[in-house]
């Protein structure tokens, strides 16, 4: 090793001033003012600008990862504060209601409570009250569309509701005795003795058949068109008698008094009709023209018929309402609400007790005339019912719907007794025989009109021969003949034995 480099690094020494500091104070104030005057020389000649103190404000800006983290952070906290039921089904209820799936693949009660709390820390606990009062609100609206509500009535509408009761009970009555006689008879006698039909006439029309109905004593046959016309025939040679116009739109129905060619008189009224402009026309049997018009509705009159004691006169409009006329007093006696959507078809007890209603609304009505309650409530189509019929025994009802059965109905326990799978289209009309009701007949859109045993619900026979839909059946109070109107704008009579 050097000398140099064994020696020790050399200290450095610090200056040290001597003297007064006055001088160079005054030197540094001069240098001070010296610069300020060229910064004011510097302004002066545009050089330099200074601003007039406005300042500008700088965004603090952060970035989006922590924003993302700063977010979930406070997600979290939320999710803390929100109180969520320990009740498994609750649980589900809420997600539910808030549009979630109820459970997720392997997923428990507490893995399902942590997620419902992390949904509703995202769209906050308010979420589910307002879901739950929406559906509550959904479901009121519901049961309101299926509550039956009642006005107060006229006093000429409380004597027709006596003067129905004194005429349904006595008829009661007789009907049960019957039926208990009809009881103690041998069963081989009340089997359904029905055969396919072995010969048909039939008429055409220039627009589709819309209804037909028989005369009380079987002599005759009504038909409705969409044309506005309709026809009385001879039965069973079918010789046109005598057309009716007076209506100038598609005629819904045409139905024959309950008395008409017994007790009546041919200048009585004898027929009544209905159209799809609310018009409903009163007829007689010796002219063409109507005998009276029946004014009041504003919108369409699907159906009407007429009360067993020749009365009254029901008709179902699209207004959501059926009516109830006397033609005796002359004027409307009930206005009857309580479908939610249009009426189509109304039809009355064979006693005149009663009178049942089916609605574009998937639902029918049986309604009590003699208190004007809604006394059974038929709930059980997935579309509209087009048909409504008593049975003769008075303790069944079917009902014919858009979603191609019919059902069958027992008012004494107020259930269906039996789904009949009856077509592959829509039924337009459903009638059971008049006198015994030993038999079920349906029509439908898919060209055929069916007979059902009744009892049993078995099929008898298919009435196929039609090349359109079938818009209306028929069975003649003898119970010899059926008749089938169609939209190929025939009408065809079937030979019963």
């Amino acid at each position: 090793m050097s000398d140099d480099e064994d020696s020790a690094p050399l200290v450095k020494k610090s200056r040290v001033f001597y003297g007064s500091l006055e001088e160079r104070e005054r030197e540094r104030l001069a240098k001070e003012s010296g610069g300020s005057d060229a910064i004011k020389a510097g302004i002066e000649a545009g050089n330099i600008n200074i601003s007039s103190g406005e300042t500008l404000e700088v965004e603090e800006r952060v970035s989006e990862r922590q924003q993302e983290a700063l977010a979930e952070f406070e997600r979290r906290r939320r999710a803390r504060q929100i109180t969520v039921s320990t009740d498994d089904a609750e649980v589900k209820a809420g997600l539910r209601a808030l549009g979630e799936p109820i459970t997720l693949f392997g997923e428990g009660p507490a893995d399902r409570r942590e997620r419902l709390r992390s949904i509703l820390s995202i769209v906050g606990p308010d979420a589910l009250k307002k879901s739950q009062k929406d559906e509550q609100k959904a479901k009121r609206s519901q049961d309101e569309c299926q509550q039956t509500w009642y006005h107060e009535g006229s006093a000429s509408l409380k004597e027709a509701r006596l003067w129905l009761a004194r005429y349904s009970l006595p008829r009661a009555m007789r009907r049960l005795e019957a039926a208990r006689q009809q009881r103690d008879v041998a069963e081989a006698t009340r089997t359904v003795r029905q055969q396919e039909a072995l010969t048909s006439w039939k008429r055409s029309y220039d627009r589709p058949i819309s209804f037909c109905h028989f005369s009380p004593d079987s002599k005759m046959l009504a038909t409705a068109s969409w044309s506005g016309l309709c026809k009385l025939w001879s039965v069973p040679d079918c010789n046109l008698i005598r057309t009716l116009r007076g209506h100038s739109t598609n005629v819904g129905a045409v139905v024959f008094h309950p008395k008409a060619g017994i007790s009546l008189d041919q200048s009585d009224v004898n027929l009544a009709s209905c159209a799809a402009d609310g018009s409903v026309k009163l007829w007689s049997l010796d002219s063409d023209e109507p005998v009276a018009d029946i004014e009041g509705h504003v919108q369409r009159v699907s159906r009407l018929a007429w009360h067993p004691s020749g009365r009254f006169l029901g008709t179902s409009c699209y207004d959501s309402s059926w009516r109830l006329w006397d033609l005796e007093a002359q004027e409307e006696i009930l206005h009857q609400e309580g479908h939610s959507r249009g009426v189509h078809d109304l039809h009355f007890h064979p006693d005149g007790s009663l009178a049942a209603t089916g609605g574009l609304d998937s639902f029918g009505r049986v309604w009590d005339l003699r208190t004007g309650r809604c006394v059974v409530f038929l709930e059980g189509h997935l579309k509209e019912i087009y048909s409504v019929c008593f049975s003769p025994n008075g303790f069944h009802l079917a009902t014919g719907s858009g979603d191609h059965t019919c059902k069958v109905w027992e008012l004494r326990n107020r259930k269906c007794l039996y789904t009949v799978p009856a077509h592959h289209n829509l039924l337009s009309a459903v009638r059971f025989q008049p006198t015994e009701g030993h038999f079920l007949l349906t029509g439908a859109y898919d060209n055929t009109a069916k007979v059902w045993s009744h009892p049993g619900w078995s099929p008898l026979k298919t009435l196929a021969g039609h090349e359109g839909k079938v818009m209306g059946v028929d069975i003649s109070p003898d119970g010899k003949l059926i008749a089938t109107a169609s939209y190929d704008r025939t009408f065809k009579l079937w030979l019963s034995d």
